[in-house]
């Protein structure tokens, strides 16, 4: 009786063991996010229903929606939004496009391919401050090296700092530069499951390398490709660190005009330069449920494309 009793006493903490520990496991994970995700996420929401003044030792007060709705009539917020878009599809678009071609030709026989693997991520590894203060100087109007190649092609000096449009495209190419090789490892492990025996018989089709790529890699990666669209969208809608650099004085505005100010930045000034956590709050809540909208609508389209496709 007593070694059954043993047994069956054993039989349960195996059965415990199995079920309880793999919760243990993760648990550290879920108290480290409660303690430095979850709550000061709470946090800044209810922080946001507040006129919080963090000159007055930190005094508020509740105001309900006021924050939010003084946001909306805001009219440097939508500057703010707009330039956020505006960035985010100048560098998404090219940098998955060329991510996913320089992907495809590391997946083929090449020389040192090994030492090409590696170096498409050092711009990844790098510093962002040190990226940026180079090609803040690339872009220079008097000395910049991209002024001096247009000088040579015969197209008159920009001054990328001071206009809309070239000041988006200058940090699209920052942001594009730098993720480029990161998203091309993605797509390049993805490719690495992708049955060599259809690319030998398109080989033998006398398919081209493009062709290879639209009829075989693409349709493979479909899932690949909404996850790096899905990352690459919550990444380019808080971009920050380029535009602040970027910006010669480095201050928050974004340029002298606001031009190429993001809603990250707009949220920085309004929270560290102008002392209204509140309002910042808002402004954070308010890029959180943008993100998380345009990412909804990001997975449907191109979910619905893969679907027409097939």
């Amino acid at each position: 009786m007593a070694t059954y009793l043993h047994q069956a006493r054993r039989a349960g903490l195996s059965r415990l063991d199995t079920k309880g520990s793999p919760y243990l496991y993760i648990l550290p994970f879920f108290l480290l996010f409660a303690a430095f995700g979850l709550f000061p996420l709470l946090y800044t929401a209810y922080v946001s229903f507040n006129d919080w003044d963090l000159l007055d030792s930190g005094a508020h007060h509740w105001v309900g929606l006021a924050n939010y709705a003084e946001l909306i009539r805001d009219p440097y917020f939508w500057n703010a939004l707009g330039n956020t878009l505006s960035i985010w599809l100048l560098s998404t678009v090219p940098q998955l496009a060329a991510a996913l071609w320089i992907a495809h030709l590391l997946n083929h026989r090449l020389r040192a391919r090994t030492a090409l693997r590696m170096g498409i991520l050092l711009p990844n590894v790098t510093s962002i401050v040190a990226v940026t203060i180079v090609f803040t100087q690339l872009f220079g109007r008097d000395f910049g090296m991209v002024n001096w190649a247009l000088g040579l092609l015969g197209a008159g000096p920009i001054d990328w700092q001071a206009d809309t449009w070239s000041s988006h495209l200058a940090i699209a190419v920052i942001v594009a530069w730098r993720w480029t090789g990161y998203n091309a490892l993605i797509f390049l492990a993805s490719m690495q499951a992708i049955p060599n025996h259809l690319y030998e018989a398109a080989d033998l089709d006398g398919a081209t390398q493009a062709q290879q790529l639209r009829r075989i890699t693409v349709p493979m990666l479909r899932p690949t490709i909404i996850f790096t669209t899905l990352i690459s969208t919550i990444g380019g809608l808080q971009i920050m660190a380029e535009p602040l650099l970027f910006a010669s004085s480095q201050t928050p505005t974004g340029g002298s005009d606001r031009q190429f100010q993001t809603v990250a930045l707009f949220m920085y000034e309004q929270g560290f330069r102008e002392f209204r956590f509140g309002y910042a709050s808002a402004v954070a809540w308010t890029l959180c449920l943008l993100i998380v909208v345009v990412a909804a609508v990001n997975l449907v389209l191109t979910r619905r494309i893969a679907n027409d496709e097939e």
